[in-house]
């Protein structure tokens, strides 16, 4: 029987219904955080503490508008613990990667791919050994993110999503930033089958992300220059 190599959690912040993802290796111990929120910090250092994983590397998906990453909050757990930010989002962190930089979380790898257009510093995760992807906001289930402000471009989103995302195998499963209707989990074959938005031609797309007409986020205030700053207040 093989020996399990993947400790894998996915929590959820209910204020921002944001999904925090821990990836750890199970061999060596060593682990990553995706996308912490600061208000579940602690329990998310807890938790990783419990499973006695060695934290190194916090990655944000994007500078958020939603809510305030947890990155600078676990550092001060976690010291060696290194935040990480896309090379095109403008914003501070311990590591800015590049465009399909490799990531190693002890036996694993994880591959950055930049996916812009919902921000100009998107990036999605890819763990090809497992079959695994984060995509941040770039693309949610049956949906995707807003394109109306904070450097969003409808036609760079929807290159993006099928260049970086729907080029990946029909089995890959997708974990995203968020979900609103209490959906966990998609795949990129139903995604590139069943989006209601990422089906359509890209002329259309553009089109219907220029007229959604949505609020700005609650908390963009005091998330998006914190979030410029790793979650320093």
């Amino acid at each position: 029987m093989n020996t399990p190599t993947l400790i894998f959690r996915q929590l959820f912040e209910a204020t921002s219904s944001t999904y925090t993802y821990i990836i750890g290796c199970a061999v060596t111990r060593a682990a990553a955080i995706i996308d912490p929120v600061l208000e579940t910090a602690e329990r998310d250092a807890k938790l990783i503490s419990q499973l006695n994983l060695d934290l190194q590397l916090g990655l944000n998906t994007h500078v958020h508008a939603d809510h305030i990453t947890g990155t600078a909050a676990l550092a001060k757990l976690f010291p060696s613990m290194k935040s990480c930010l896309s090379d095109e989002s403008g914003a501070k962190a311990d590591r800015l990667l590049k465009h399909h930089e490799k990531l190693r979380i002890g036996n694993l790898e994880m591959k950055c791919s930049h996916t812009p257009g919902h921000t100009n510093g998107c990036s999605s995760f890819i763990l090809n050994s497992e079959g695994l992807i984060f995509t941040g906001d770039a693309l949610l289930i049956r949906g995707c993110g807003r394109t109306d402000f904070q450097q969003g471009d409808a036609g760079r989103l929807y290159d993006s999503v099928w260049t970086e995302i729907f080029s990946l195998p029909d089995n890959y499963t997708i974990f995203p930033g968020h979900d609103y209707q209490g959906h966990m989990s998609t795949s990129v074959g139903e995604e590139r089958k069943l989006n209601p938005r990422l089906t359509l031609q890209k002329k259309e797309f553009v089109h219907l992300m220029n007229n959604l007409k949505l609020a700005y986020p609650k908390q963009i205030e005091k998330a998006l220059p914190a979030n410029l700053k790793n979650g320093e207040m």
